[in-house]
């Protein structure tokens, strides 16, 4: 089969075109061999031999090399790229009448066309955001019951008093969570033939179990790992065993689950003053709570990718998972400097 560049000498990549053109002006001007020759044998149009050998007679050897094709002027300017940045940093496509919060570069392409009459391509726009500093990303998603003014009150009053607080009672700040895993639940992805994707054998068994923990910023994890559904019951159990032969009060920062402001609880609460305080954060807030990071840790970096075959070998790796965690200190550390929990990090943390 004839190779395409064979009948079209633009198909020839513009390294191999700088050797071509080389040794055509050298069998012409070296070894006097005839321009009609030379382009027969190389397939080359007579009319490019002699524009290589005058630029080559005019400017020198340099003129043989492939020259880099022109481009035309941006048709996005720089007001249009001001524009683009502030939409894509300010709004979602959902503020413009699309149905999705996602932005894509077809959207983009959309937008231009609709506001400016302007046609790109999507590679076009593209360059642009990458010139603009703009990449794709795995978004942050917010909850839509968040409170701006909340969260600002919680940042900047509330949390600054229970420092203080903790201070005083010479307490230990703890954040608390909970969260579920199940036998059957995966995460995850791995290698396989484009277009078959890989068949992994897995339990089907949907049972699981609940788990508890609280961290401090000092690196400090307390954990329970229960069969039973958590309840207000439950919950007073785990910070018992938080509580126990521990030399400060403890002042632990939880969500608004039910059972974390029930009456029972409340009651434990206050009988127990003089060592456990409660407080909240903000309603839908969950990324500012560093202890969010260890079921990151447990159950999408370690128990959904493990060949769980049964409920007894779900909780070996989970006991196995948090106990390894909560020995590195670094790394429950680490849970406080992320970008909406560093408000409650130390500024040195130490075992």
């Amino acid at each position: 089969m004839k190779a395409e560049w064979m009948s079209d000498a633009r198909k020839i990549p513009g390294e191999v075109m700088n050797f071509i053109r080389r040794i055509a002006v050298r069998a012409i001007e070296e070894k006097h061999y005839s321009p009609k020759l030379v382009s027969e044998l190389l397939g080359i149009d007579r009319t490019s031999i002699y524009d290589w050998l005058r630029n080559y007679r005019h400017q020198g050897e340099q003129a043989l090399d492939t020259g880099k094709a022109p481009g035309g002027d941006w048709v996005i300017t720089s007001d249009i790229d001001q524009w683009l940045k502030d939409t894509i940093l300010n709004s979602t496509p959902a503020d413009h009448g699309y149905d999705t919060v996602l932005w894509t570069l077809n959207i983009i392409v959309d937008l231009l066309k609709e506001k400016f009459n302007l046609w790109v391509s999507d590679s076009t726009v593209a360059i642009h955001l990458h010139r603009l500093d703009l990449s794709c990303q795995h978004p942050c998603y917010r909850a839509f019951g968040q409170d701006p003014v909340k969260v600002d009150r919680y940042l900047n009053k509330e949390f600054p008093e229970i420092q203080r607080l903790a201070k005083e009672l010479k307490a230990d700040i703890v954040f608390e969570d909970e969260s579920s895993v199940r036998i059957n639940t995966r995460s995850g992805r791995t290698w396989g033939l484009v277009g078959s994707p890989p068949r992994v054998r897995v339990s089907d068994d949907r049972s699981g179990y609940h788990m508890l923990s609280m961290v401090s910023a000092a690196g400090e994890l307390i954990y329970r790992v229960e069969r039973r559904t958590i309840n207000s019951s439950v919950y007073i159990d785990f910070l018992k065993m938080a509580l126990a032969n521990r030399p400060h009060p403890l002042i632990v920062i939880a969500d608004h689950a039910s059972y974390h402001d029930s009456q029972v609880v409340r009651k434990f609460a206050d009988a127990n003053r003089d060592k456990i305080r409660l407080f909240f954060l903000p309603a839908h807030s969950p990324e500012m709570n560093p202890d969010e990071q260890v079921w990151n840790e447990i159950k999408h970096r370690g128990v959904e990718k493990k060949p769980i075959k049964n409920k007894s070998d779900l909780e070996y790796r989970l006991y196995g998972g948090l106990e390894k965690l909560k020995k590195n200190v670094e790394k429950v550390c680490s849970f406080f400097k992320l970008k909406n929990t560093k408000y409650a990090g130390l500024d040195e943390c130490t075992a």
